[in-house]
């Protein structure tokens, strides 16, 4: 619809005598607005408001019709949806629809607060009393209107297709909206509101189940299946099939005729970028930059290497020199010598040599081939280990105890550094010889390894499946089959449990003396999970295993070891890269499925009439309100109107059910109106043009003196 400025607006509407009449559309969907006689309404917009706040200032709009995608970038649109004034058909929030009447009168130009000019409004069929009372009230006391007159718009829609020439004065007229479907008959061309039928099942429903469909079957592109987006699939895509039943049969076997009704919609998509290998001259320069990088990290590290022989050098010279200078002190000065110095004595300066000789030696890169010397201040450490207990006073025990403790401690460190260092050369030998083998024989050593590596793996799964069901199998008389704890303990876990037992159970008889003799804490020895050797040690084997896993790593890069290999033996997930038909949503089945709705309203928890069943039922009604058999004339001529039945298939879908509930020769004539959308409007139109519209309405006077009763049996005459 073109722009049409403000003053523009105004000058035509000042242009409209006061006696033409305003004619509105009311739509669930849709508002439409124009002037009575005019073939097109000047202003159509959805029927729906929306109040977003300012993203800065926090200031609330309000926004009628479809927003701009534009606001967005201003607005916050989360918060606040869109709402309708619409329940079912029925207008129940008025102010909502006092939003749209003022954008409605804006735009058609009526700028001034009283609207001079009748009014005729479309309402939907057996509309509430209620409804009906509130939309007068609006129209006469906020906006001033001198007078109102209401009508069906399925009515409207029928009566100008009828002028047409393609209906009949006798028919009936299906209209399918946006939230509700009705069915009402006409008897020489007025409606018959006593039999007509209503289903809540419209065309807001199919665009909901189209939504909830593709969102279950695409749940990744959720954000890409907007309403809006939805309405317009439904719209190009969706038909009615006449047989419902054989046309699912048909999809399921995946026919190539299905293939060929499945339509795709192709989201936005960018190819991932493909990596070209890299061209010789790109991997030689690669390679000759990282040698550049690796040998200027060799000369940082020489140079820091020297840096520190040097100073430790310079260290040892230093200490040499002390120790040469203390040699000529006498007795008596030493200890003034040593206070300059900063050591305390002697053997701390030897001790200190020791230590860098040591430090110098591994900078230089040469192996301690010479035996560690005993430290010489061993002896002075540790005065009092060889001296008897009687010999000592307390505090010389208790300095025993403690020098006892670090020369354990010190022989212990020592002795694991030496079974180290006896591991490191036993590997550096095995290795060479593993090397040697390898370089000898390359396929027979990797077949060995291959062998060597299955029969480890299979010992050390046997041994975890003792370990875990125990040594005698099911063997026990557990009548279920299952191992007990008992069979899945070890030699020396069963031995621990029995001396906690027995410790438990001579804890309870008499007095508690457990602790007193030095026997009775060997007990800990015992229980200790340390000396569990054959359960909780080291394992031999799995290391072995490890070993010969990391070996064959190395020379056989076909090689996967088992432990990186999932539990239940199915292969790690591989992630490919997103592709073109990833970015497709394909429509097949939901083409008919969605439509369907409407003649199968139980399909979304509808236990209602669908469109086929509502003809029939509305024929019933009519036969027992009329006594003359009318049952032919309106099969004859059935209409079928409103934004839900543009669908194709429509008419060949309801003729046919239809005619199953007709009997058998009977006359079924299904006819499609000239603009399924605007004809209720044009009908409405063309009614306020003729000279039976003035007698038709009624004003603030009559609404107030007769009050709701009278305007309960208000009811329009279609006489065109």
């Amino acid at each position: 619809m073109p722009f049409i400025s403000q003053t523009q607006r105004q000058s035509d509407y000042n242009l409209i005598p006061p006696s033409c009449p305003i004619v509105i559309d009311n739509g669930a969907s849709y508002f439409r607005i124009g002037w009575a006689g005019e073939s097109e309404p000047r202003i159509i917009f959805r029927n729906i408001v929306q109040r977003p706040r300012h993203k800065i200032t926090g200031e609330t709009v309000t926004i009628v019709g479809d927003h701009d995608p534009a606001l967005l970038k201003y607005f916050d649109c989360t918060r606040s949806g869109p709402r309708s004034a619409f329940d079912n058909n029925v207008v129940f929030q008025f102010e909502i629809m006092e939003y749209i009447l003022d954008f409605a009168f804006d735009r058609l130009g009526a700028d001034q607060t009283p609207i001079n000019h009748p009014i005729l409004i479309t309402e939907c069929a057996c509309n509430p009393v209620q409804s009906r009372s509130k939309m007068a009230e609006l129209l006469f006391e906020t906006y001033g209107v001198p007078s109102i007159a209401f009508g069906v718009d399925a009515a409207f829609s029928y009566k100008y297709n009828q002028q047409l020439g393609i209906c009949d004065r006798d028919g009936l007229a299906i209209c399918s909206g946006f939230t509700t479907s009705h069915v009402i008959p006409f008897i020489n061309g007025e409606p018959a509101y006593e039999a007509c039928c209503r289903t809540n099942v419209g065309g807001y429903h199919v665009t909901d189940y189209l939504k909830q469909l593709l969102s279950l079957k695409y749940p990744h592109h959720m954000s890409r299946l907007t309403w809006e987006k939805v309405e317009e699939l439904k719209m190009e895509h969706c038909y009615i099939t006449p047989d419902y039943a054989s046309e699912v049969r048909l999809f399921q076997k995946g026919a190539k005729e299905a293939e060929e009704k499945t339509r795709c919609w192709q989201l936005p998509w960018t190819p991932t970028p493909v990596e070209e290998p890299p061209s010789e001259e790109e991997i030689a320069r690669k390679a000759a930059l990282k040698e550049r990088q690796g040998q200027r990290l060799r000369e940082m590290a020489e140079a820091k290497r020297s840096s520190k022989i040097n100073e430790l050098e310079n260290e040892l010279k230093g200490l040499e020199f002390l120790i040469h200078q203390l040699r000529h002190v006498n007795g008596n000065d030493i200890p003034s010598f040593l206070a300059e110095t900063g050591y305390v004595s002697k053997q701390e300066i030897e001790a200190a040599i020791v230590k860098v000789t040591q430090s110098l030696r591994k900078a230089k890169g040469e192996q301690d081939e010479i035996e560690e010397k005993p430290d010489p201040s061993t002896t002075e450490k540790y005065t009092l280990i060889d001296i008897p207990d009687n010999m000592l006073t307390p505090e010389q025990l208790k300095e025993k105890k403690r020098q006892l403790f670090l020369k354990t401690t010190s022989e212990g460190r020592q002795r694991a550094k030496q079974k180290r260092f006896e591991e490191e050369l036993e590997r550096e030998r095995r290795n060479k010889e593993d090397e040697q083998r390898r370089l000898e024989n390359p396929e027979l050593y990797m077949e060995q390894l291959r062998v060597k590596y299955r029969d480890l793996s299979e010992k050390v799964e046997q041994r975890k499946r003792l370990k875990t069901n125990g040594n005698h199998g099911n063997e026990s008389n557990n009548v279920s089959g299952g191992v007990g704890r008992g069979e899945r303990l070890n030699a020396a876990q069963k031995e621990r449990m029995r001396l906690l037992t027995t410790a438990a159970f001579d804890r309870g008889k008499g007095e508690d003396t457990f602790g007193i003799k030095d026997e009775d804490w060997q007990l800990y020895k015992k229980m200790s999970k340390d000396n569990d050797d054959e359960d909780e040690g080291p394992n031999e084997d799995e290391a072995e295993l490890a070993r010969v896993a990391s070996r064959l790593r190395e020379i056989d890069p076909t090689f996967f070891p088992k432990s990186e290999a999932s539990s239940s033996g199915a292969e790690p997930p591989r992630f490919r890269p997103l592709t073109k038909e990833d970015f497709q949503i394909l429509i097949g089945v939901e083409r008919f499925r969605c439509p369907e709705i409407l003649f199968r309203p139980n399909l979304i928890g509808v236990e209602q009439a669908g469109l086929d069943e509502m003809v029939g039922v509305s024929i019933r009604r009519l036969q027992q309100s009329r006594s003359e058999d009318i049952e032919e004339n309106m099969t004859n001529s059935i209409l079928i109107t409103g934004g839900s039945c543009l669908y194709p298939g429509m008419s060949e879908r309801v003729e046919a059910g239809v005619r199953m509930m007709r009997p058998c020769g009977s006359l079924i004539r299904v006819l499609k109106a000239s603009d399924s959308v605007l004809d209720a409007w044009r009908g409405a139109a063309s009614f306020a043009s003729t000279m039976h519209f003035p007698r038709q309405v009624f004003n603030k006077k009559d609404y107030y003196e007769k009050g709701e009763d009278w305007l309960r049996q208000y009811q329009l005459k279609y006489a065109f």
